[in-house]
């Protein structure tokens, strides 16, 4: 159970249900406020999609979602809940973007409720990756 700033969150897993890679089959919030992030694309401040493939993508969003939960006064570890779109069929690109993911400094977000798809196309050209995020304050 983690306390911070008068929020309790619980990340349990039920010892019916099978083990994770990381992340909580249960998050169980008692908060003042929730943050509810847009779904966070690899788009560069200047509106161009970044470079790099998937991961240079991914760490596009990764600095974009930072940015995001700073504005809002929150940090990795307020968050409660992520989805991860990755517009790929192939499993191993899937698991590169979570790994990537838990290597970076957003890493206690993928400790909750997580969420990882393989989806067959995103919003923008050439998009491969989109993350929404929960976080409670």
């Amino acid at each position: 159970m983690a306390f911070a700033r008068g929020v309790t969150i619980e990340r349990t897993n039920p010892p019916a249900l099978h083990a994770t890679p990381g992340y909580h089959h249960v998050t169980k919030v008692t908060a003042d406020q929730l943050i509810f992030l847009a779904g966070q694309c690899p788009l560069k401040e200047s509106g161009d999609l970044a470079d790099g493939g998937l991961e240079g993508q991914t760490e596009q969003v990764i600095q974009n979602i930072l940015v995001a939960l700073e504005s809002a006064g929150a940090r990795p570890a307020d968050v409660v809940r992520t989805v991860i779109y990755v517009a790929s069929p192939v499993r191993e690109q899937l698991s590169a973007v979570w790994t990537q993911l838990n290597a970076s400094p957003l890493a206690p977000a993928f400790t909750s409720a997580s969420t990882l798809l393989g989806v067959a196309q995103l919003g923008f050209p050439g998009q491969l990756v989109e993350v929404d995020v929960t976080a409670a304050l």
